[in-house]
């Protein structure tokens, strides 16, 4: 592991400290890119305007027309929590805004895959509704689209996906990436699009006089839903994702959230007055996900987009139970997946460019999160496949893959498809995160193709593991309060949360749980608790960490501990 230390444009910190940012801060900031004082400015007049996202004003006029002739809208949501959040955003905005009747349909993902298929369409029709819109998906749903509109049914998609040569023949498209949109977020998550879309109607609607500025409804109450989604679909955190989630999280810490995400806190055991985007990625996120996972994500949409306390509580508790039996099943899975890829690694124990890994007995639910584990273990880009649940299908295996820096998965799909034609029956995804599937007979030749794309694309470099970090951590800002004003910022994908890295002396180590080491550390001359979760490998006498800050109450006593994250050994 290579440590390195972000560099920090020192004008630019300055700027930032003589406007009054937190010194700290404004070093952490600068060496995030962030230029100036006003890029920090979170008010919702700084967001994006909505007329500038392509296909927001033509959505706008289709949903206007829709709810003033009273027609029947359905959404088609995604299994995953950006999915539900933006489902559950679109349900609450689109009845805000005088809609009499909003449905939705969550394609099961085992029975149905991912996206607007044309079954799905035509379960839309028989629904009884008039127009179809997607949220989170739809962008790559050709068949979908096209069967719905030879139903007669309005199709609006709202997708962030990025979009294949051919767009399907959608009423109205909303879709950042789309071509000829000059949107400045193109990380805007599949909730953010659906937020955009909402400001549009509300704005058509105010212009068709059913609102003014006063009596307009408040569509800001959907931002804690906002925040959630964008965080928990790891989109880069750019100025204006940053600043949905930073509204979203003002609002979730005043007390101000739907019902059920109130629920979720409780049951994560999480404190809502002192949420970070930590408890949208690791608590409420995972929560959420495990009913696409392993149930049905109607529970999660359910449970976000109702206003009784006792149904929030009893789904939130579903919702907990459904994560906990995630976590055993990831558990083994994950164990007999890193056998198979260890087996996988050459005489010099080096693993090869690219691991797949496959096993009957694999739940395709967790393939993705098994796939993460993998790869942050060998530092390689990895794709985990299960065999098919649904019916007739029984000789596909459904796959899901994470990547490293530099290496683009959903490009390499692309380069794999276009050698072998036939190899995929469908993909998709992003840089980091892809899906795809495939005929069980052409396993090995998708293996054998992933690492010869690998190979011809992975530098030495790349494949070195490197760790950023922000340097050493002055001892004056090793204090409970500090770390609490830092955890209150905005940290995500493409804002990395502070890391810092120093020389520590290692006073004293032990195993606690029989898998963490736990330490007591002197950092410059002062002694300093500390824990490394999943090491069990002792550290020399001195040694260069890198390390989280984090707050430890014991008995009303807040101390700050290192949990580390890595060693240059």
């Amino acid at each position: 592991m290579q440590i390195l230390t972000r560099d920090v444009p020192p004008r630019t910190a300055w700027t930032l400290e003589q406007a009054g940012v937190h010194p700290l801060l404004s070093r952490l900031f600068a060496a995030r890119g962030i230029q100036s004082p006003d890029e920090l400015d979170d008010g919702l007049a700084k967001l994006l305007p909505p007329q500038t996202l392509k296909g927001t004003e033509a959505a706008a006029n289709l949903l206007a027309d829709a709810i003033d002739a009273q027609k029947r809208l359905c959404i088609v949501a995604d299994y995953d929590c950006d999915g539900a959040t933006a489902c559950a955003v679109g349900l609450r905005g689109l009845r805000m805004l005088g809609a009499q009747h909003v449905s939705y349909i969550v394609p099961d993902r085992v029975v149905d895959g991912y996206g607007l298929t044309a079954p799905i369409a035509q379960r839309v029709q028989q629904a009884g509704a008039d127009v179809l819109i997607t949220v989170d998906n739809g962008i790559a749903s050709m068949e979908g689209v096209a069967q719905a509109q030879a139903l007669g049914l309005q199709v609006l998609v709202t997708d962030h996906h990025l979009p294949a040569a051919t767009l399907p023949s959608a009423d109205v498209i909303v879709n950042p990436n789309q071509p000829g949109c000059s949107f400045e977020s193109k990380a805007l998550a599949g909730v953010g699009v659906m937020f955009y879309v909402l400001l549009a109607l509300r704005a058509e609607l105010r212009k068709r006089g059913l609102f003014t500025a006063e009596t307009q409804p408040k569509l800001d109450a959907l931002l804690p839903l906002v925040a959630l989604g964008t965080v928990a679909d790891v989109v880069k955190l750019d100025n204006n994702n940053r600043r949905l989630v930073a509204q979203g999280l003002k609002r979730i810490r005043a007390g101000a959230m739907p019902t059920g995400m109130l629920a979720l806190f409780k049951a994560a055991g999480r404190d809502a007055r002192v949420a970070t985007t930590f408890d949208f990625g690791f608590a409420l996120g995972p929560r959420i996900n495990a009913a696409g996972r392993l149930s049905d994500m109607t529970l999660g949409i359910e449970c976000l987009s109702t206003d009784d306390a006792a149904r929030a509580d009893e789904l939130a508790r579903q919702l907990d139970s459904i994560n906990r039996e995630r976590r055993d099943i990831e558990g083994d899975m994950r164990q007999q997946a890193m056998e198979i890829a260890e087996s996988l690694m050459d005489d010099s124990e080096e693993p090869p460019p690219a691991i797949c890994v496959f096993d009957p007995d694999f739940h395709e639910g967790v393939v993705g999160i098994v796939a993460s584990r993998i790869k942050d273990k060998f530092h390689r880009p990895c794709f985990v496949f299960a065999a098919s649940n649904a019916p007739g299908k029984e000789h596909e295996l459904k796959g899901s893959g994470r990547s490293i820096p530099g290496f683009h998965l959903r490009d390499a799909l692309d380069l794999m498809v276009k050698k072998h034609p036939h190899l995929l029956l469908r993909f998709g995804g992003h840089a980091m995160a892809a899906g795809c599937t495939i005929e069980e007979e052409h396993l090995e030749l998708f293996e054998a193709c992933f690492m010869e794309v690998a190979a011809q694309l992975l530098s030495p470099a790349t494949l070195q593991r490197k760790l950023e970090t922000d340097g050493p951590l002055d001892a004056q800002y090793r204090r409970a309060e500090f770390v609490d004003v830092m955890h209150k910022e905005v940290w995500g994908q493409g804002f990395a949360p502070p890391v810092f890295s120093d020389e520590v002396e290692v006073v004293s180590q032990r195993l606690v749980g029989e898998k963490h080491l736990a330490l007591k550390l002197k950092h410059q001359g002062q002694p300093v608790d500390g824990i490394w979760f999943g090491r069990i490998e002792p550290l020399p006498a001195r040694v260069k960490l890198a390390y989280r800050l984090d707050v430890d109450e014991w008995q009303g006593q807040k101390r700050v501990r290192f949990m580390v994250e890595a060693a240059e050994l």
